[in-house]
């Protein structure tokens, strides 16, 4: 139990380190949830940061993301894995993301601590999100993806799959929400959609200096716009036109994701506020973009800690009721392009 304790101390601190939005967030989910959430995320993050080294090969990803599946599962001995990884993984790493790889064994434990629902739900999830990511590796370039088709499934694989894992976490816990499982995970692959395309629109140059592009080259080309040319704090309206359709396009995923927090019973505050402020601070990011399009770097449109506070704020005013969520985010999306290309599970 001392073991586990301190696993979960670091967990939280970890929290803090590696992402501002989930250390925020998920302390508002009831007691029950919030080990399991916080643990899927660090799994996750594991998950990305050995997507996000700039200097492995896909190759050799691909082998490590096949390894820590086997760590997850419980096949593979995590403080082997996490010193051999460490060893492997680039200086240019952040600081915070060589701390998680080095306290893999922490996390693991953690894991295998959840209930056999909870732990089936986050090793899927890695599962899915290692192999389809590895999937992706291989072909990351300033290319772009090939159409929409491809900007979505490599939206599912780094984000749909966590809304469905957590809606496992969320339909477990809440016996209220079972009947609707079927239709919330459908809902939770358009919301993890449109929190990911968000973070791609708004990191867009960030991966233009890594050489990477997840820009869809085929929308782009409908617009007469070859996204590899295009550089950063670009003015051209055909590059302009192609972003405006994807903001539209994200926003109609928020829209999805605002259906889905609305079936969360309404006295689950929490819950609520869990997804609220994740949709709203998406909301207010969408906006800067469209507000200024010829940005060139993710710091010019990345929200303030006044506009957070302000987002907390009115959701407690608000998590309440349907009616009042549904006007305030229809106000929160009138500035940006409409869309009517997401169908509506």
């Amino acid at each position: 139990m001392a073991a586990l304790e301190r696993a979960l101390a670091y967990q939280a601190q970890s929290l803090q380190a590696v992402s501002r939005t989930f250390a925020l967030t998920i302390p508002q989910l009831p007691e029950a949830l919030r080990d399991a959430v916080g643990n899927g995320y660090l799994l996750c993050r594991i998950a990305d940061t050995i997507e996000d080294d700039p200097d492995m090969p896909w190759e050799k990803k691909a082998c490590w993301q096949a390894k820590f599946l086997r760590v997850v599962e419980g096949a593979d001995d995590p403080a082997a894995f996490a010193a051999a990884l460490g060893a492997d993984l680039s200086p240019a790493m952040p600081e915070a993301e060589h701390d998680l790889i080095r306290h893999t064994p922490e996390v693991v434990a953690i894991t295998h601590s959840l209930n056999p629902t909870q732990q089936a739900a986050l090793s899927r999830c890695v599962r899915i999100m290692g192999m389809g990511m590895a999937e992706f590796q291989q072909h990351a370039s300033l290319q772009g993806l090939a159409d929409m088709a491809a900007l979505d499934r490599y939206c599912y694989v780094v984000a749909g799959v966590v809304g469905e894992m957590l809606t496992s976490l969320f339909v477990e816990f809440e016996p209220l929400l079972a009947e609707h499982d079927a239709e919330m995970q459908r809902l939770a692959v358009s919301f993890g959609q449109g929190l990911q395309m968000t973070n791609i629109l708004k990191d867009i140059w960030d991966d233009w200096q890594r050489g990477v592009s997840w820009m869809p080259r085929a929308l782009f080309q409908r617009h007469g716009c070859d996204i590899a040319g295009v550089r950063p704090g670009s003015r051209d309206p055909a590059f302009q036109a192609g972003l405006s359709e994807l903001l539209g396009i994200a926003a109609d995923h928020l829209q999805n994701a605002l259906r889905y927090t609305l079936m969360i019973p309404a006295g689950q505050t929490g819950m609520r506020d869990f997804c609220l402020w994740a949709i709203a601070m998406a909301v207010l990011t969408l906006r800067r973009i469209a507000e200024n399009p010829a940005f060139a770097s993710g710091s010019e449109v990345k929200i303030s800690r006044r506009s957070v506070h302000r987002v907390v704020l009115l959701s407690r005013l608000l998590h309440r009721s349907d009616a009042l969520l549904q006007w305030s985010f229809r106000v929160g999306v009138k500035p940006l392009p409409l869309s009517s290309a997401v169908a509506q599970p």
